[in-house]
């Protein structure tokens, strides 16, 4: 097993756009409620995994900025537009550690132990590698640990799971699939919403 310096980033997006496939059940207020709410599951879930090292927030917004240091974590201000311009910021800031971990901020089913198999199938690998938490369809990116921070161009977005191991394999760098239920869940849509009542 390869000792990993693992740090963990969370994206989030500006709290006046957040959750906009909800809009339609949920106003504004709560629709910002449920952000939070994930969020503070989400940093809960990296720290209780005891394989984080450090762990950073980014975006855009000074209310996040506001939640993320009475969090006690790390805040990282968003220069540019657009979730993938935003992490590769954070891969080029973080680029001198031998792993990062990239979780949405709306994963509100996960646990330590996601987090840890996360970590463990990186460290289990010989070579560079990019493990892979694709959602519920086999389609999205629900989270990615690169090692090393920079092994991959991160490319989220639709079909982004297949593609983040097409980006793998032509860097040289082990494709890995990690999979849970837990994982697999985002809150997106009104009936992700109804999956995380019904089983969590």
């Amino acid at each position: 097993m390869i000792p990993l310096e693992l740090v963990a980033v969370v994206p989030v997006k500006s709290l006046q756009r957040c959750k906009s496939r909800l809009s339609g059940e949920f106003d504004l207020e709560t629709r910002i409620q449920i952000t939070y709410d994930a969020l503070r599951h989400v940093v809960h879930a990296l720290r209780a995994s005891n394989v984080v090292q450090h762990i950073c927030v980014i975006s855009r917004d000074a209310q996040v900025r506001e939640w993320a240091l009475a969090m006690g974590v790390a805040f990282l201000r968003e220069r540019s537009r657009g979730l993938n311009a935003a992490l590769r910021q954070a891969q080029q800031c973080y680029r001198a550690s031998n792993a990062l971990l990239i979780v949405p901020a709306d994963l509100a089913a996960l646990t330590p132990v996601d987090v840890r198999c996360l970590a463990q199938l990186a460290a289990s690998s010989a070579s560079p590698c990019v493990v892979i938490a694709p959602d519920h369809h086999e389609r999205g990116t629900n989270a990615l640990l690169l090692r090393p921070p920079t092994v991959i161009p991160v490319a989220f977005g639709r079909n982004s799971a297949r593609r983040h191991a097409a980006l793998a394999l032509a860097h040289g760098a082990q494709p890995l699939w990690c999979r849970s239920e837990s994982l697999a869940l985002d809150l997106d849509r009104p009936e992700d919403l109804a999956l995380y009542a019904q089983q969590w």
